[in-house]
């Protein structure tokens, strides 16, 4: 393959999202509220290989995003974001178990940034069992009309606890209650 071109295959998905920030480092997002959300992931070929000869595509659209907006649509729209340490986790459990499938749980305050880091993580785990030969290689996430994260890593070592995560796995999880 010629260094003269890259190509790469992005997609784009809204959805509707609830969080609260517990931290203390953003005092107004104390308070459940909502945004819609458009994340965008850029896709290329780990080969590097090209375009097939055939088809004059690197693939097919709908085989490498499909597993992805499925999961965008089905359990990441509508869903309530929380840390793992926040006092409503355990008011959801004991009341209102049936809303638990609802909550997607970060390590840490649901910021864009972590977000972004377990949302990359997991089209990760998509792409790995699906797709072998292709990558993630950017993710943003763009929280407001003015407001977004973007995220490039090769690996989120540091960013994202090692072990067996929901972020980590090519199911349908978004949280490991």
């Amino acid at each position: 393959m010629s260094d003269d071109y890259d190509f790469r295959l992005r997609f784009s998905r809204r959805y509707s999202m609830g969080h609260r920030l517990i931290s203390g480092a953003a005092p107004n997002c104390r308070v459940p509220h909502g945004h819609d959300e458009i994340v965008t992931v850029d896709i290329v070929q780990i080969s590097q290989a090209g375009l097939d000869p055939e088809t004059n595509m690197l693939a097919e659209f709908d085989r490498v995003k499909r597993r992805w907006f499925q999961w965008i649509d089905r359990d990441v729209d509508h869903s309530f974001h929380i840390s793992n340490a926040d006092r409503l986790l355990g008011f959801f459990q004991e009341h209102e178990p049936e809303l638990t499938a609802k909550l997607l749980v970060t390590p840490g305050d649901p910021t864009t940034e972590i977000r972004a880091a377990c949302f990359k993580a997991k089209i990760g785990a998509f792409l790995a069992e699906d797709e072998p030969n292709f990558r993630c290689d950017r993710l943003i996430i763009q929280e407001t009309p003015a407001n977004a994260v973007e995220i490039m890593a090769t690996r989120l070592d540091g960013i994202l606890p090692k072990g067996d995560h929901w972020w980590d796995r090519a199911d349908t999880s978004i949280n490991d209650l």
